[in-house]
């Protein structure tokens, strides 16, 4: 990939999924991080961590932004390209 090309899927917020264990819990921590600067999920592979967020941000009351990272995203300049 060139370093001024950008990969929309990316930037898509995934689906959720029909079936899914809902956590009003975590819906209700990501509200309340809404005042803060930034709020971080951290979990192993495979908890749930984009299930999660996605949902959250399907039912949010603001805008949200999604950015999808891998091991190529490794670069500040690359990171950063998709910022602007």
């Amino acid at each position: 990939m060139e370093a001024h090309e950008l990969l929309k899927s990316k930037l898509l917020i995934p689906p959720t999924r029909k079936v899914f264990v809902a956590r009003p819990q975590l819906f209700s921590l990501l509200d309340e991080s809404l005042s803060g600067k930034l709020a971080l999920v951290s979990a192993p592979a495979g908890y749930g961590k984009t299930t999660l967020l996605s949902a959250w941000a399907q039912q949010a009351s603001i805008p949200v932004a999604w950015l999808s990272l891998d091991e190529g995203d490794n670069t500040p300049i690359r990171f950063l390209r998709y910022f602007y």
